[in-house]
């Protein structure tokens, strides 16, 4: 890994090769350290963009070692339909509401800047509840209809302990973090749960219907377990 001296400081940074960028630019990110992103350059002269920007660089990593593990600041990364994309704060305090926006490669947080990671993280649980209606619904429209098993009623909420449940009277509940899983998890959720309209436990007969419709379940079942809520 390429380095700087900076003063009595030691600044490491990686490349990151990004061919549609126009210009360089330097982020710094919690876990993955100071990225220099754009096209590739001699190490030379990529030693001159870190240097030239040390001191800025200096101050976000000892601000990011600071911020805690569930604080959502620049540079964080919000996982969503199984992938992590970075993520950007801004202050606006002229603004009444916390608002978050996606554009398919990255989040932008705009808050007030008061009561600031309480705010982020009810704007993030009110957007991944719509995304949950909006992406998980039409695939269990799909999968009902592709098993026949058919529910009652369709829940989204946020659950602490479990992704999802089907009642005695068949209402499907969907917890709303599922929204950040991939699609193939999503799906393996969507079909266990269909299973207990006709099964209500997890018996043989169960595993055996989910393994009609999911052939890999056992793989699935497995990350679906080591996936933090």
């Amino acid at each position: 890994m390429p380095e700087v001296r900076y003063g009595e400081k030691v600044i490491q940074y990686s490349v990151q090769e990004r061919t549609d960028l126009k210009s360089h630019y330097i982020v710094v990110e919690k876990d993955h350290g100071v990225i220099l992103k754009g096209a590739l350059i001699p190490e030379d002269q990529s030693d001159k963009f870190i240097l030239k920007k040390a001191r800025w660089i200096l101050n976000k990593l000892n601000l990011v070692e600071s911020v805690n593990e569930s604080d959502i600041v620049t540079g964080s990364r919000t996982q969503y339909l199984g992938k992590k994309y970075y993520t950007e704060v801004y202050f606006n305090e002229s603004i009444a509401a916390t608002v978050v926006e996606f554009n398919h490669s990255r989040f932008k947080i705009t808050t007030s800047g008061k009561n600031t990671q309480d705010d982020i993280h009810q704007a993030l649980d009110h957007f991944f509840n719509e995304m949950a209606g909006e992406k998980i619904t039409p695939r269990i429209e799909m999968w009902a209809e592709k098993t026949g098993l058919q529910y009652s009623l369709l829940h989204f909420r946020k659950l602490n302990n479990r992704w999802g449940s089907c009642t005695p009277r068949n209402h499907i509940v969907i917890n709303t973090e599922a929204v950040k899983l991939p699609y193939s998890l999503i799906d393996y959720l969507i079909v266990h749960e269909l299973c207990h309209i006709r099964h209500k436990d997890h018996s043989k007969v169960f595993w055996a219907e989910v393994g009609r419709y999911i052939r890999n379940w056992k793989e699935l079942d497995r990350r679906m377990r080591g996936m933090r809520m």
